[in-house]
């Protein structure tokens, strides 16, 4: 019971930081997933929710319903996930507001060793899978360059707006705050509606989740069977593309109507479409704190890699 126990807390605390990832624009949770080692494992379980595991539950066969989908591993890294999200909001909120490069400094130490312990597990780099990582790494660099589309609470877009999202939240190096962000949902659905439960604004957003993320494990699964090599050297590109969204120097470029006017939210805020990044010109106490915790996000996946290593999901 005590080992079984362990397990479990192990696996709720790598869906915690799946969870907490997902909230931070630039950050995926299936980078997470895969460095930790419950992305396959995750893939597979989900792709298992099927017409067979709906024929168990519906004749009340619970046990090989939870053996087919592999539950008690769903129910440990999803529940993490749903409590980090709904805890992390408001106080990546605050942080955000207050001190961004901070954030965004350790985020990029974090991605930059995703990178690397990614990139290690493909089995044998031929020119092919470095073709296959440039690509991934230039579209993710294109997709930091869009420019984001105004918000909509539309119940059809909202349910758009959850099916992109978890599916880029489980593909490693996609983020899917950053598609929201692309889609002008994020600070409505990932900050507004879970910090004031809007139901009406999580309903669609979670009916998306649930069709996309079902729809696309299929997929996923299927390709990385397939093609294992290729897929994960694709995945590496989009982790190491990712890199310049999360950039911490950086300056807000504001949308501007026609006349030049700001165009702003309800709250009154001006919407932030991209910014302009810069390399310090000065070794600061702030440049030194953020290349601190650069070196901390490192050091951060270092320990996870080598708790899953020890503990395989």
């Amino acid at each position: 019971m005590h080992k079984y126990f362990r397990e479990y807390l192990n696996l709720t605390m790598k869906g915690f930081a799946m969870g907490a990832a997902n909230v931070i624009p630039g950050v995926s949770g299936g980078t997470i997933a895969l460095v930790t080692g419950v992305f396959e494992k995750l893939i597979h379980s989900i792709k298992s929710i099927d017409h067979k595991a709906l024929g168990f539950f519906l004749k009340g066969r619970f046990r090989s319903f939870s053996s087919h989908i592999n539950l008690p591993f769903l129910t440990a890294v999803f529940s993490g996930a749903v409590i980090s999200v709904f805890t992390l909001a408001r106080v990546l909120a605050y942080l955000f507001t207050n001190f961004p490069v901070y954030i965004w400094a350790y985020f990029f130490g974090l991605i930059v060793a995703s990178v690397y312990f990614v990139g290690r597990t493909i089995g044998r780099w031929t020119a092919a899978t470095f073709l296959i990582f440039s690509a991934g790494a230039a579209l993710a660099v294109w997709i930091s360059f869009m420019t984001p589309a105004a918000g909509n609470d539309n119940f059809f877009y909202l349910i758009v707006s959850g099916m992109a999202a978890v599916c880029s939240m489980i593909l490693p190096g996609l983020s899917g705050s950053f598609i929201l962000i692309l889609m002008g949902n994020y600070e409505l659905v990932a900050i507004e509606a879970v910090n004031e439960l809007r139901i009406d604004i999580l309903g669609p957003v979670f009916l998306g989740i649930v069709g996309g993320l079902l729809a696309f494990s299929h997929l996923l699964s299927w390709i990385f069977k397939k093609f294992r090599d290729l897929t994960l050297a694709l995945l590496t590109g989009f982790i190491a593309g990712s890199l310049i969204i999360l950039w911490p120097w950086k300056d807000p470029v504001y949308k501007v109507d026609r006349y030049g006017e700001f165009i702003t939210r309800p709250d009154g805020s001006p919407v932030i479409q991209n910014y302009d990044r810069y390399i310090p010109d000065a070794l600061t106490a702030e440049v030194i704190v953020a290349i601190l915790l650069m070196i901390a996000g490192y050091m951060s996946i270092w320990i996870i890699e080598k708790m899953a290593e020890k503990k395989p999901g």
